[in-house]
C-alpha cells in the first residue's frame, strides 16, 4: 500500500511541479484562440474550463485506463512505475503538446501538425495513420461497452433481445453517428461533464473498497520488482504497449485538437490537457492497484487476475466492482465503465471525421459536407462491429494491432513536437527523451509480439509456452531509437545551416 500512496503522491505533485515546466516551456500567452476567432457553431466553440477538462478527460479515458492497467497490472506492482513516471514525463507532455500545438495552427488535426514539422511524407503517413487508428478505436469502444450490457443484462435475468451484442453495438453506433454529425457543444459538451464526474466516483469507490476491506493488501513494489506474468511475457516492452491510456496514448493526440478548438485561452492548457492525462494516471493506478490485490497468486505469478481477465473484459471488470463494492457501488460503477468507452467511441469517429476534413479540404460548415465524411466512417466501424458481433472478425486482433499503432503514434507525435521546439528555439529535449524511449518501446514491441514479427523470430517450448527472441529484439530497439535520435538532430543541424546560409 505504501508503493501505491507514494505513486499516488508523485503524479499529484508532478503535475503542479514539473506540468508548469512544461507550460512554461511551450509558453501560452494571451493571443486570440482559433475557438474565438474561427468559432462555426460546430467543431469551434468555446466551453468553460471546467467543462473542457472533463470532456477532454472522457475523450482520451475510455477502456484504455481500466482495462489496460489490469492488463498491465499482470506484470506486478511494478507496473505502478511505468504509470506514474510514463504518465508525468511522457504522457502528460504528449497529451499538452498535441493539444497546444493545434491551438498554435488553428485547430488543426494531429496529421497535418505532423506534416508542418516533419514534412509531406510523415503528413501522408500520419493522416492513414491516424484515420486507421481512430476507427478501430470507435470500434473498439463500441464492441466493448455494447459486450458490458449484455453482462449487466445476463446478470440482472434479461433475456432476448436485450442480451443481443448486436442489438446494443447498432444502438451505439447510431449514438456515434448522431454524435459525430452535430454540434460538439449539443450533445458532448452537455452530458459528458456528468458522466466525467461518474468516472471519478467510481474510482474513489474501487480504491476505498480496497482500503476497507482487509482481505485485500496492494502489494509492494520493492516485494515484487521482477515480473509475476504467468506467461513469462517480457515486461519491455510489452507492459510499456499494454498499459498504453494510462500512461501515455497516442490516441490522445487526436482527441487533444478537439479541445484545442473550444479554448477561449492558451493559459488553460496546462490545466486542459496536462491535467487530464494526470488524472486518467490516478485512475490507472487504481485499476492497477485493484488488478494487483484483489486476484490469487500462486507461485509469484498474478494466475488468479489472468483468470479474470480471460473472462473477457466485461466480466472481470464487472468482478472488480463486485469485489470493492457492490449493491448501489457497483451500479455506480458500471455505468461509467459502460459510459466511458462509449464518449471515447464517439469523439474518435468525430475526430476521424475532422483529420479526413483537413486532409481533403472538406469545410464541415454545412450538413452535406459531414455527411460526406460521417457514412464512410461510421460505416467502416459498423462493418468492423458488427463482424465482431457476428463472429467473422476476432475482437482480441483489433485490439492488439491498435494497442501497437497508438504506441506509434505517441512516438511520431512526440517527434514533431521536439522539431516545433527546436525551431521555436525552446528546450527540445522535454520532448526528445520521451520520443526516443517511445521509439525504442513501439520497435521492440514490433519485433516481438506474435501479431507483427514475433510470429517469425519466436520460438515455442514442447509444453507451447512462447520463448521470446529478445536477444534480437532489444538490440533492434536500441538501435533503432539511436537512428530516430540522430536523424533528429541531423534535422536540426541542417535547419539551422538553411537558416544561416
Amino acid at each position: 500500500m505504501i508503493s501505491f500512496l507514494l505513486c499516488l503522491a508523485v503524479l499529484i505533485v508532478g503535475y503542479f511541479v514539473y506540468g508548469k515546466i512544461v507550460d512554461n516551456t511551450f509558453g501560452p500567452d494571451d493571443r486570440e484562440t482559433p475557438a474565438v476567432r474561427i468559432n462555426d457553431g460546430v467543431d469551434y466553440v468555446v466551453m468553460p474550463q471546467w467543462k473542457l477538462f472533463l470532456v477532454q478527460l472522457l475523450n482520451i479515458a475510455g477502456l484504455g485506463p481500466i482495462f489496460g492497467a489490469m492488463q498491465g497490472a499482470l506484470w506486478g506492482p511494478v507496473v505502478f512505475l511505468w504509470i506514474t513516471f510514463g504518465t508525468i514525463f511522457a504522457g502528460g507532455v504528449h497529451d499538452y503538446f498535441s493539444g497546444m500545438m493545434s491551438e498554435r495552427n488553428d485547430g488543426a488535426s494531429i496529421a497535418e501538425i505532423t506534416g508542418k514539422y516533419l514534412g509531406p511524407v510523415m503528413q501522408n503517413i500520419m493522416r492513414v495513420f491516424s484515420v486507421v487508428l481512430l476507427i478501430m478505436v470507435g470500434t473498439v469502444f463500441a464492441v466493448g461497452p455494447a459486450g458490458l450490457i449484455v453482462e449487466l443484462c445476463n446478470q440482472s435475468g434479461a433475456s432476448g433481445v436485450l442480451t443481443s451484442l448486436l442489438f446494443w453495438l447498432i444502438i451505439i453506433l447510431a449514438y456515434y453517428f448522431i454524435a459525430t454529425f452535430i454540434s460538439i457543444d449539443a450533445v458532448i459538451g452537455k452530458i459528458y461533464p456528468i458522466f466525467g464526474i461518474c468516472l471519478i466516483i467510481m474510482a474513489i469507490g474501487v480504491i476505498f473498497g480496497i482500503f476497507t476491506n482487509s482481505a485485500y493488501t496492494i502489494p509492494e513494489i520493492w516485494e515484487h520488482f521482477g515480473s509475476m506474468h504467468p506467461s513469462g511475457t517480457p515486461i519491455w516492452s510489452f507492459m510499456f504497449i499494454t498499459v498504453a491510456c494510462g500512461a501515455i496514448s497516442g490516441f490522445h493526440s487526436t482527441q487533444s485538437p478537439l479541445m484545442a478548438r473550444c479554448m477561449k485561452s492558451e493559459k488553460q492548457g496546462h490545466f486542459v490537457f496536462y491535467g487530464a492525462m494526470v488524472c486518467e494516471g490516478i485512475i490507472a493506478l487504481i485499476w492497477a492497484a485493484a488488478g494487483c490485490s484483489l486476484y490469487e497468486v500462486v507461485g509469484g505469478k498474478n494466475t488468479g487476475l489472468a483468470a479474470a481477465l480471460a473472462m473477457g473484459q466485461s466480466k472481470a471488470i464487472y468482478d472488480v466492482c463486485s469485489k470493492t463494492m457492490g449493491g448501489v457501488g457497483i451500479a455506480l460503477a458500471m455505468i461509467g465503465v459502460v459510459v466511458c468507452p462509449i464518449t471515447s467511441g464517439d469523439t474518435a469517429f468525430r475526430s476521424a471525421r475532422l483529420t479526413l476534413a483537413d486532409w481533403l479540404k472538406i469545410d464541415q460548415d454545412s450538413y452535406a459536407n459531414r455527411l460526406k465524411l460521417c457514412i464512410p466512417v461510421l460505416g467502416v466501424g459498423a462493418f468492423l462491429g458488427i463482424g465482431n458481433a457476428l463472429g467473422f472478425i476476432n475482437y482480441t486482433v483489433i485490439w492488439r494491432y491498435f494497442s501497437w499503432t497508438n504506441q506509434t503514434l505517441a512516438m511520431i507525435v512526440l517527434w514533431a513536437a521536439s522539431m516545433y521546439l527546436f525551431k521555436e528555439k525552446k528546450n527540445y529535449w522535454i520532448t526528445a527523451v520521451p520520443a526516443t524511449f517511445m521509439s525504442a518501446v513501439s520497435s521492440t514491441y514490433f519485433v516481438l509480439a506474435p501479431e507483427c514479427l514475433g510470429g517469425l523470430l519466436n520460438s515455442k517450448t514442447a509444453e507451447g509456452a512462447t520463448i521470446y527472441n529478445t536477444a534480437v529484439a532489444y538490440p533492434i530497439g536500441i538501435i533503432f531509437a539511436a537512428a530516430m535520435l540522430a536523424l533528429f538532430i541531423h534535422a536540426t543541424k541542417k535547419t539551422a545551416a538553411n537558416k544561416a546560409a
